[in-house]
């Protein structure tokens, strides 16, 4: 049941991410989790743990890491998609 805590928690921080920075997360519901899981992990590891933890994810670090994570990947995804319209 944890782990389906963790699922729910990741989706819901990826998909705050993408709310936040006004870009979609590539993957839908799948992408949002990712996002979340990803971004925890590089939000923990910048900044630390600490805030309210839900699910096993300290959510401010998790918030900020992901919208990291969402800001750096819309930027690859345009830098991939306008370099396929010269080619």
């Amino acid at each position: 049941m944890s782990f389906l805590w963790a699922l729910i928690v990741g989706g819901i921080i990826g998909w705050l991410a993408g709310l936040i920075t006004g870009r979609d997360v590539p993957g839908g519901i799948i992408g949002n989790i990712i996002a979340g899981f990803i971004g925890s992990w590089l939000g923990s590891t910048i900044f630390g743990s600490f805030g309210p933890v839900v699910g096993g994810f300290a959510i401010i670090p998790a918030i900020i890491g992901s919208i990291i994570l969402v800001l750096i990947v819309s930027f690859i995804m345009r830098k991939m998609r306008g370099s396929h319209k010269h080619a």
